[in-house]
């Protein structure tokens, strides 16, 4: 996947055995709407509304990896991790998104 110029998002090309929610904050970000539709979830992730990001930015913490996705690593994904990046998170997303990560083998969870 390639950046727009002048734009430096790394991609995160995650094994889904080593996405570990014990040393990685993981986050969903998928919209509502597309949340509530689906009975599924990584697990270990946290749900996060990115209409709402204002309200939950501050919280991050600068010094852990955060990884966040959504149904299919566009521009929901693209948009959040920008912000988190300006704001000094260390973030990066899925590329693909769930469904990528589904097709890759990796497990989800019933939410």
């Amino acid at each position: 996947m390639t950046a727009p110029l002048g734009r430096v998002t790394p991609v995160v090309r995650v094994a889904p055995a080593k996405l570990n929610p014990d040393t990685t904050l993981v986050f969903d970000v998928r919209r509502e709407a597309d949340f509530a539709a689906s009975d599924e979830i990584i697990p270990g992730a946290m749900w996060k509304n990115p209409d709402k990001i204002d309200v939950w930015i501050g919280a991050l913490p600068l010094t852990q990896d955060v990884v966040i996705y959504c149904v299919r690593g566009g521009s929901v994904s693209n948009s959040v991790v920008d912000r988190l990046q300006a704001a000094g998170v260390k973030a990066r997303f899925i590329e693909g998104g769930l469904e990528a990560y589904k097709a890759a083998g990796g497990k989800v969870a019933k939410k």
